[in-house]
């Protein structure tokens, strides 16, 4: 049902999302209720389809924020720290960011400087945006995000914006335990996404969810 839900205005998407089952829980809808896709999709922000954003990156479909959020909510509260791997135009990472907010932080890691440099830009066309900036509650950092962000963890959630060739193992070692890890993998030709939880014993419970086509989590591009 995913692509009926576009609509004219971002409330409007977000009802749809809610009324045709992609939104589940009401934190997660008044969260994206809050934050206007406008000020992150190029075009046609209403659309519940992905789009590109330059540098090879895209803004994935907004069902596919939904998801996640969905995923990671009982790791997302107020207080709660969080990675955003593939920040790309920073619309997830100030959707988590309303969902840990007041005393949560929330770092959105990209590759490439322009994306983090748009992230900004993009956050700072709202007023609440400028405040999560302003207050530390987001972060914005370029680097590989292969490796996470060891300087932030040990992190409540994790999610990953762009495709792994593998399993990271650095990525489980700096989630919290109890902490969820939301990435979608390549495996045998095909992408899947991942929840892969770590219990409050150290131990990791794997869960393979549904087939997804997302950018790959590579190197930044040379050109």
């Amino acid at each position: 049902m995913a692509w009926r839900s576009s609509g004219a205005t971002n409330e409007e998407l977000v009802n749809n999302l809610h009324k045709n089952g992609v939104i589940k829980n009401d934190r997660v809808r008044q969260a994206m209720l809050g934050v206007d896709r406008d000020h992150y999709a190029p075009r046609r922000p209403y659309e519940d389809c992905p789009q590109p954003i330059g540098h090879k990156a895209t803004i994935s479909a907004p069902h596919m924020h939904a998801s996640a959020c969905e995923s990671l909510l009982g790791h997302l509260n107020p207080g709660s720290k969080v990675l955003d791997i593939g920040s790309g135009s920073g619309y997830l990472t100030h959707v988590l960011a309303e969902l840990i907010k007041p005393h949560g932080t929330v770092i959105g890691i990209d590759h490439i400087q322009a994306l983090t440099d748009l992230a900004k830009s993009n956050m700072c066309k709202s007023k609440e945006g400028t405040e999560l900036l302003d207050s530390g509650t987001v972060k914005f950092i370029t680097g590989d995000g292969r490796k996470g962000w060891p300087e932030g963890a040990p992190y409540d959630a994790i999610h990953v914006g762009a495709a792994a060739a593998e399993h990271h193992q650095v990525l489980t070692d700096q989630l919290r335990a109890p902490g969820r890890l939301f990435v979608p993998v390549e495996e045998d030709y095909a992408q899947h996404i991942y929840v892969i939880d770590k219990k409050e014993d150290g131990s990791l419970e794997r869960k393979k969810l549904y087939g997804v086509q997302y950018v790959p989590l590579t190197d930044a591009p040379t050109v």
